[in-house]
């Protein structure tokens, strides 16, 4: 895993790289603003970008935004010690791969790491629930969206992501096909609703009535 660290606090860039190094994973590069993790990130590729959100020259959202639609490849996952519930709603509708808070374990956060790896959502139940929260309520002036083609077995896939089932192992033994197959519908599904990742996938599902919120 080839890591750039995103972050205006030299102290928290060094503490965060001394834990991914210690878990052989290698920091490629470390950013001091958004500016800076955009020109890193197109130098460097790494496979993730773990990126803050203040920072000067360039926020960390809009730095994402860049990230994600230039180098789609690189993942984004947001570490923040923002609790404002827009700043989540912003990051994944930006691309972000994942919203996390800074004070969460360093086990949890290298678990969730893996995850994206295999393109999965980074994201504590609690974020998650605030993000089907959210979405799941649509403004009154928001416009229908026009009809999704999707199979049935798409449409399960979809069901079983916004009850929370997100890695490619759980889904596998839910549907009882193979990982690869999961893959494949995961794929089809973000090519039809031109989507970039698993966590814009079960916002937009929610958001547009393609599946029921799961009972809180």
């Amino acid at each position: 895993m080839r890591v750039l660290i995103a972050d205006d606090h030299a102290l928290f860039r060094d503490g965060l790289r001394s834990l991914l190094e210690a878990r052989s994973i290698e920091v490629v590069a470390e950013a001091r603003n958004g500016r800076e993790a955009v020109s890193l990130a197109r130098q460097h590729l790494p496979e993730i970008v773990v990126m803050d959100l203040s920072m000067p020259e360039m926020s960390g959202l809009e730095a994402t935004r860049l990230i994600s639609v230039e180098l789609p490849d690189i993942k984004v996952v947001v570490l923040t010690a923002s609790e404002d519930d827009a700043d989540l709603f912003e990051a994944i509708k930006s691309g972000a791969q994942g919203f996390l808070p800074k004070d969460i374990e360093s086990a949890r956060l290298f678990s969730l790491l893996d995850g994206v790896m295999r393109g999965e959502p980074a994201l504590t139940p609690g974020l998650a629930r605030k993000l089907l929260s959210e979405f799941a309520h649509p403004a009154a002036a928001r416009q229908a969206q026009p009809p999704t083609l999707l199979t049935d077995r798409e449409r399960e896939v979809l069901e079983l992501l916004v009850e929370g089932v997100t890695s490619n192992h759980d889904l596998a033994d839910r549907l009882f096909i193979s990982e690869n197959t999961v893959k494949y519908h995961l794929r089809n599904i973000l090519s039809k609703l031109h989507l970039q990742n698993r966590a814009q996938v079960i916002a937009y599902a929610v958001r547009n009535h393609l599946v029921e919120p799961p009972p809180t």
